[in-house]
């Protein structure tokens, strides 16, 4: 009986499979950043001075933070006046504003007594 045969040698590591990987992983990695850098990175441009004397009256409240900020306010006391005051929004078909609570209150009396609510009907409101 022969002994057993020794198993065949593993073949080398080859140094330039080696290095093969190593330079392909960091060109992936140099064009990750490359991406990187387009795409997410928000590149800081500075903005030009606008003359404001040159701007439509109408339109300077844009320029100032001051500005910006009476627009605002201004914007959200139209929203609030909207939501809480009584206007025609058309008088001749009888379509009128309400505030909320008011819509609210007359949808649940609507509602609790089985009746179909008056917008869901395309009916106006008594």
């Amino acid at each position: 009986m022969n002994p057993p045969a020794d198993p065949p040698p593993a073949p080398a590591a080859s140094r330039t499979g080696l290095w093969v990987t190593v330079l392909a992983a960091l060109g992936c990695f140099i064009i990750f950043l490359i991406v990187l850098d387009l795409a997410y990175i928000p590149a800081r441009r500075t903005v030009p001075e606008v003359d404001v004397s040159q701007v439509p009256p109408e339109d300077r409240w844009m320029y100032t933070p001051a500005g910006r900020m009476a627009h605002l306010q201004e914007m959200r006391a139209h929203e609030q006046a909207a939501q809480t005051t009584y206007a025609w929004i058309d008088r001749g078909k009888g379509v009128v504003q309400l505030p909320i609570d008011r819509a609210e209150e007359l949808t649940l009396r609507d509602l609790n007594a089985g009746r179909p609510s008056p917008r869901a009907t395309g009916a106006t409101a008594p």
